[in-house]
């Protein structure tokens, strides 16, 4: 089989991590990154990633953003690891340098699908769903706090053009852990909305760990709320629900269970006691974070059907106020989270 050229655009915790994964299994990879620091630091002394089990160094192939435009060999295969609100520049940036008949695979959260398919076509195009608990601070070092056991993706077509290629993009996945072929993977997508919805940004406000968070019962009860409204806009957005995380359609049969089951699911089997989320830590980096593109994205669905989003709507103004510099993630934040 002739060697496939693949490309990671963007390699940061998640990115580096899944690199990392497909340079060791022999795989053609080129690192793109956007972070000098990043960038130097793997050239000079390789990725290393720290799991609770071991640490690995990996020597990569490495670019930064601004050396893409020296390449003269185009990939088969591109993962997009870049933010959510990234999906169309970054897209519009890698495109030249994508095979005709390659694929380009936004390993994202949020529904970053269309923007993807508005630049390259769907039948470039597969979408996928990541659940990888990890965290980068240091340039050259990740901390991943799921092994490959504890990580999961899924990969479907959009379309009809790309039904059968998804193993293409599978079996690169299968290097970092368990992946599942899906037959509607924008549904799985709002699966996986409903999980990050009802997580990633409530708990990042109080500044905690998810497991410490979800240890307040009034806390747990805003989460789940959060998650029956994203639960409630995918469902009047035509989706139909779907397992994740390994889960069997038999677990997600009872639709009033559901999202309690996606979090019981998600905290027994892929986040440690110290995980904290990708918005938390984007927020310790003072970045800006995904939280229009997950429960921005909620409310703006349940505005369209003249529906009610207390709970999110909430979570984007305080997530609003900390990203402009007006309060800080902690827990002194539960009673302005909980006034609805």
């Amino acid at each position: 089989m002739t060697s496939r050229r693949i490309a990671v655009l963007g390699t940061g915790a998640n990115g580096a991590s899944i690199g990392a994964d497909l340079t060791r299994a022999g795989e053609d990879v080129v690192f793109i990154e956007q972070w000098p620091s990043h960038v130097e630091a793997m050239r000079a002394n390789g990725v290393v990633i720290n799991t609770p089990e071991e640490s690995l160094r990996t020597q990569v192939n490495t670019l930064h953003l601004c050396e893409v435009a020296t390449l003269r060999k185009k990939f088969d295969v591109v993962l997009m690891l870049m933010k959510a609100y990234d999906s169309k520049w970054a897209a519009q940036f890698i495109e030249p340098h994508l095979k005709q008949d390659g694929l380009l695979v936004g390993v994202q959260n949020g529904m970053s699908i269309d923007p993807i398919t508005d630049v390259v076509g769907v039948e470039r195009t597969l979408g996928c769903v990541i659940e990888i608990t990890s965290a980068m601070f240091e340039p050259g070092v990740v901390e991943r706090h799921s092994n490959h056991s504890r990580s999961w993706f899924a990969v479907g077509s959009l379309d009809q053009s790309t039904i059968g290629r998804e193993e293409e993009v599978a079996s690169l996945l299968r290097h970092s852990g368990t992946v599942e072929v899906v037959d509607d993977i924008r549904a799985t997508k709002w699966m996986k909305l409903v999980s990050n919805a009802t997580t990633l940004v409530p708990t990042a406000i109080l500044g905690l760990p998810m497991r410490e968070a979800i240890q307040i019962p009034q806390m747990r009860a805003f989460m789940l709320a959060c998650g029956e409204e994203a639960l409630s806009a995918s469902l009047l957005s035509g989706n139909a629900i779907l397992p994740i995380f390994g889960l069997t359609a038999s677990d997600v049969a009872d639709r009033s269970q559901v999202v309690e089951k996606f979090l019981t699911t998600l905290m027994s089997g892929f986040v440690l006691p110290a995980s904290t989320t990708t918005i938390l830590q984007d927020w310790q980096k003072s970045r800006h974070s995904e939280v229009n593109e997950i429960n921005g994205l909620v409310a703006q669905t349940l505005q369209s059907f003249s529906q009610p989003s207390p709970a999110n709507s909430r979570v984007i103004e305080l997530a609003q106020r900390i990203e402009n510099g007006d309060l800080m993630p902690s827990i002194e934040n539960l009673d302005l989270l909980l006034s609805v």
